[in-house]
C-alpha cells in the first residue's frame, strides 16, 4: 500500500509451510517486489514489520540488493497501525470472505 496504489491481495495456498525461505524467495522474489514494482517503477521505499521471517538475516540481504531504499529493521515499528495500514484491508477482506461463506 502506498500514495501511488494497493497491490493485489496475496494468499499462501493451504498446506504451504511459509517459512523464512518460502516467505523470501517466493512471496519477496516472485509476488510483491514484482507487484510493488508494477505500481511504482523502480524507486519505492520498503519498510517490514519485526516478524521473524522479515528480520532474517537472508532476507534483509535480500531486501537491501533488490530493493531501491530500505528503511532500516532497528527503525521498523513492530504495532503501528499508522504504518502498517494494510491490516485494516486483510481482516476486511478475510472478514467479507467468511461471513459470504457462512451464509450459503
Amino acid at each position: 500500500m502506498s500514495k501511488l496504489g494497493v497491490t493485489q491481495l496475496m494468499f499462501v495456498d493451504v498446506g504451504v509451510k511459509t517459512d523464512i525461505a518460502y516467505y523470501r524467495n517466493v512471496l519477496l522474489s516472485q509476488q510483491l517486489l514484482l507487484a510493488i514494482r508494477q505500481i511504482s517503477g523502480e524507486f519505492f521505499i520498503f519498510q517490514q514489520d519485526s516478524a521473524l521471517a522479515h528480520m532474517a538475516r537472508d532476507t534483509i540481504s535480500l531486501l537491501e540488493r533488490d530493493t531501491p531504499a530500505l528503511i532500516s529493521p532497528d527503525l521498523w515499528s513492530p504495532n503501528s497501525s499508522d504504518l502498517n495500514p494494510v491490516d485494516c484491508k486483510v481482516w476486511g477482506v478475510m472478514q467479507h470472505r467468511i461471513y459470504q461463506k457462512s451464509r450459503i
